[in-house]
């Protein structure tokens, strides 16, 4: 068919997953307890009371698990190692139980022909540590650096992609700021040492494993947004400028460009002076990489505050936004998923493009994309028609990209499977398999037979 979008014949298919969110095995194997297991486990903190504990039980299932990627026709597969799995307590040696976990899982992926890829980092930071003083701690960035070199070790001789962290910012400022996440804190300068430090232990661990191996494929996966100002005046533009300098600019500018944009620090003056700043931690933190991560879920729109009128409650809390909690967040009455997020693929093509037109020149991967809605299991099926539209939207984006020179490689659909979404429990599923929590039934709902077909014909069908 001439009108099909077809992707470059090198275009990496995936779809991905966070250790917490899918092993269980809490337990088991040596593992010990990160933030997220006493997030979850305080009264009041997730929806339902919900924990880990159980999760998918992908701990014993893999195999299984393995089984349906192999039968969507997925290339690779993103997953996160626990770091209490592999490092119990976050100090120490390897735990070789938690090693031949993630060897047998990779080995399997590799028996599939299905690529793995490592995030070693997904939100889960050993427990110890945060008694310690955790991420706003700079002792942090180097304990995770150990921990990152004895992850490669085990793991480097069968695994070439290699991502530090997943999403800083919300580790930062959701964690430390708005306490919305583990570990639960609220204080906004916190917040902001968490985020440099979380930088400084992904430099730390890249010059690492470059060193050990230099062939791998390294990056840093950011969660990005399209910001637009909802009014085309002075004051919204400032309120654009002020998120997009807190969402993206805060960790993009330090990681490729070597230095903090002289505007995030302005506004942030009134919360911190930066002094946790050292000497050569930029030149650690932009130590050059191969790859760059990006997930991309919705916009923000926003706009300046309006005179004598609170800010409505929303999912973003003000304290995510230190130094900027005046800035108020707007709905557009657009279609929105099951997390109340706008859907906006076109705002894909923007962050794929000023990547590309503003930082240096870098393979780039959709480590990211997908969405929640309200699945239903009928005579055995789940039609989730509103994912399927979702998804082919954002390729359609990516697609776009890629024709505009834009050096998209690849394409990771979130998620694999229903999990645990964090702080919202098992009551919002993202996944392309159904996961029947009691009897833990696997389901591949419509959008893996869809996301399947995509991958056979490297495209998309004309529309």
């Amino acid at each position: 068919m001439t009108n099909e979008l077809i992707f470059p014949s090198t275009f990496l298919w995936g779809a991905a997953t966070a250790a917490y969110q899918i092993e269980g095995g809490a337990t088991e194997g040596g593992r010990t307890p990160s933030i997220w297991d006493t997030f979850s486990h305080t009264p009041g903190l997730t929806k339902q009371g919900h924990t880990g504990d159980v999760a998918c039980d992908h701990y014993h299932r893999f195999r299984d698990d393995i089984k349906l990627m192999a039968e969507m026709g997925l290339k690779s597969y993103r997953f996160s190692l626990s770091w209490t799995r592999i490092q119990p307590g976050g100090v120490g040696p390897v735990n070789p139980e938690g090693v031949d976990f993630y060897q047998r899982l990779v080995d399997d992926l590799l028996e599939h022909d299905i690529e793995p890829w490592v995030t070693l980092y997904h939100w889960d930071l050993p427990q110890p540590l945060q008694d310690a003083g955790g991420w706003p701690l700079r002792d942090t960035a180097e304990r995770f650096a150990d921990y990152a070199v004895l992850a490669h070790h085990a793991l480097g001789d069968r695994v070439r992609y290699w991502t530090t962290l997943n999403e800083p910012w919300c580790s930062a400022f959701l964690g430390y700021g708005s306490g919305a996440h583990a570990p639960g804190l609220s204080d906004p300068e916190a917040a902001v040492q968490a985020g440099h430090h979380l930088m400084l232990g992904h430099g730390l661990a890249v010059r690492a494993i470059k060193e050990a191996r230099p062939d791998h494929d390294l990056g840093i996966t950011l969660n990005l947004y399209a910001v637009s100002p909802q009014r085309d005046t002075a004051a919204d533009a400032d309120a654009a400028r002020r998120i997009d300098g807190l969402a993206n600019r805060f960790f993009l500018d330090p990681i490729l460009l070597g230095e903090y944009p002289p505007d995030v620090v302005e506004d942030l003056s009134q919360v911190t002076d930066f002094k946790h700043v050292r000497d050569g931690d930029m030149e650690i933190i932009s130590t050059p990489l191969s790859v760059l991560g990006i997930n991309y879920y919705s916009r923000h729109v926003v706009a300046a505050p309006i005179e004598g009128v609170e800010p409505e409650p929303y999912w973003r809390a003000p304290s995510n936004w230190p130094g900027s909690e005046h800035v108020r967040f707007v709905t557009r009455g657009v279609p929105v998923t099951d997390m109340n997020w706008e859907i906006d693929a076109p705002g894909l093509v923007e962050v794929l493009e000023r990547v590309h037109r503003e930082y240096p020149k870098l393979p780039l991967y959709i480590t990211e994309n997908g969405a929640a809605f309200v699945d239903e299991v009928v005579d055995g099926e789940v039609d989730d028609i509103d994912r399927v539209a979702y998804f082919d939207a954002h390729l359609r984006a990516c697609h776009t990209a890629i024709s505009s020179g834009v050096p998209l490689r690849g394409y990771f659909a979130w998620s694999l499977m229903d999990n645990f979404e964090w702080a919202w429990g098992y009551t919002k599923r993202f996944g392309m398999i159904h996961i029947d929590y009691d009897s833990q039934l696997r389901t591949p709902k419509s959008s893996a037979r869809w996301y399947a077909d995509v991958i056979r014909r490297n495209g998309l069908a004309a529309q």
